[in-house]
């Protein structure tokens, strides 16, 4: 099976385009080495998946006939994913919400509250 059809049947990606453009972009790897959309899966092939900043690490165990429900895909992959990935994205995720660029747009209201405490702060 071709590596974007197994990826879109194992559900890393929601269309079949989606996984041939990633893909093509070089996101996706097998054994080590980037690949093309057409590039056939066989079973205990590595492949290593980037999204949204995160490099999955996969090993194919079967390939499917088509498209598999989600609690199914355990199936046909065995999910190597360190845990560090995952807690490196949630700390950028925090780092998000607290932070905006200077001079962008007007001040949100806890910003406003914060400078009227530090203005009516005595000396």
């Amino acid at each position: 099976m071709r590596i974007d059809k197994y990826l879109w049947c194992i559900r890393y990606f929601k269309t079949r385009s989606i996984a041939s453009n990633a893909v093509k972009k070089g996101h996706v790897k097998v054994n080590g080495s980037a690949v093309k959309p057409s590039r056939d899966v066989y079973p205990m092939d590595k492949i290593v998946v980037r999204k949204n900043q995160i490099e999955y690490q996969l090993t194919v165990l079967d390939i499917p006939e088509s498209r598999v429900g989600a609690k199914l895909v355990d199936i046909y992959r065995k999910d190597t994913t360190p845990k560090e990935a995952f807690e490196h994205t949630e700390l950028l995720q925090y780092a998000k919400k607290h932070y905006r660029k200077k001079g962008l747009g007007r001040p949100t209201k806890k910003d406003r509250r914060d400078l009227d405490d530090y203005l009516d702060e005595p000396e």
